[in-house]
């Protein structure tokens, strides 16, 4: 790709950039680095479905007081190894940050820690929530709910979310092994990118309105709905996603979202985290995941989940970000700065 239709940028660079919208948009200074750290993050290890292309709808959700930028989360109710949180119509990356420090020490305490979020809006990937965490040694299962957008069980509408989970375990001399995925067959994120580029997705990926097999993302996200992978598999995984991160939480279902029409907005729902310290309740842990990665690669496997994104985020951290015209464009106009270079912050590269 040529300089004329793409920028290389730092990450450190990518990171003031979103903060920049997210403040502009009205997120107080406290809450901003969580929420910016994610969508970076993404951007960083190449998950372009999740990463620039999500900021609009957290910017747009904060104009319109869908979300509140500017709610501190607080704690109501606690025991031992769990901790209730209530976002207050913020996000859910402040959330988690605000009860991390809690969530270690019980892990350490307990050997298990739970945490459930309600009225919180999650619009990014999962992994950047559970990461950190398995490279502290614990083993992070966590799953968010979504407005409705993926027909389940046979049925032609929408109801529940696309609804994601995510897991992260520790790997002795190695990063984490970490995999986030939708309960759809293909994520929200990747449809929308399918629209942004003006192309068909495969078939078997959503109906239209009408309950209708399409290929069009358009009629996909225009009324229509996400198809669960796996059929009755994948709906029967985002069902119980919305029982841990609705019911248990107290948060909203799917099917009762109340978000505006119109441009992408935030999904308002709740959070299921859970935290096991192998060290308290297992000896000899380490040994057999490495085992059984072991067993998973000699059988064959080109490569195990998080892989790709490890790679990439070394070239990033030593070449930069690349970022096309038109997401450079859009950072720049959503962060209030002007469209030519940004002089004397060191930020784009050659």
């Amino acid at each position: 790709m040529s300089s004329s239709q793409s920028k290389r940028v730092s990450i450190d660079h990518l990171e003031s950039l979103v903060q920049a919208a997210l403040l502009r948009a009205g997120m107080a200074p406290e809450n901003v680095g969580p929420v910016a750290a994610t969508i970076v993050a993404c951007e960083r290890d190449g998950v372009k479905s999740h990463g620039i292309l999500r900021l609009p709808g957290f910017v747009h959700s904060l104009q319109l007081g869908w979300a509140d930028g500017r709610s501190r989360p607080a704690i109501t109710g606690q025991t031992a190894s769990l901790v209730s949180i209530d976002a207050a119509n913020g996000f859910a990356q402040v959330a988690l940050d605000f009860a991390r420090p809690r969530l270690l020490e019980m892990a350490e305490a307990a050997g298990v820690a739970v945490l459930l979020t309600k009225n919180s809006h999650h619009f990014a990937a999962l992994w950047p929530d559970i990461e950190p965490f398995a490279s502290r040694g614990l083993v992070a299962l966590t799953c968010v709910n979504s407005k409705k957008r993926m027909a389940a069980w046979g049925g032609g509408r929408p109801v529940t979310g696309t609804n994601a989970i995510a897991f992260a375990t520790p790997r002795p001399g190695h990063p984490p092994l970490v995999w986030d995925q939708s309960s759809s067959v293909l994520s929200q994120g990747d449809v929308l990118l399918a629209a942004n580029e003006g192309r068909a997705v495969p078939a078997g990926i959503g109906c239209d309105a009408k309950g209708q097999p399409t290929t069009s993302p358009s009629e996909i996200l225009d009324g229509g709905a996400l198809l669960p992978f796996g059929g009755s598999k994948g709906a029967s995984l985002a069902v119980m996603v919305e029982i841990l991160a609705a019911a248990l939480t107290g948060g909203r279902f799917g099917f009762e979202d109340q978000s505006p029409p119109g441009p992408a907005t935030t999904s308002f729902g709740g959070q299921f985290l859970l935290l096991i310290n192998p060290g308290r309740v297992q000896s000899g842990f380490d040994e057999r995941v490495s085992a059984l990665v072991a067993a998973i690669l000699d059988a064959g496997a080109s490569r195990l989940p998080g892989d790709r994104r490890y790679r990439q985020r070394q070239i990033s951290a030593v070449d930069g970000i690349v970022l096309d015209a038109a997401a450079h464009a859009l950072l720049l106009r959503l962060a209030g700065r002007s469209g030519g270079p940004v002089a004397g912050t060191g930020g784009e590269l050659p």
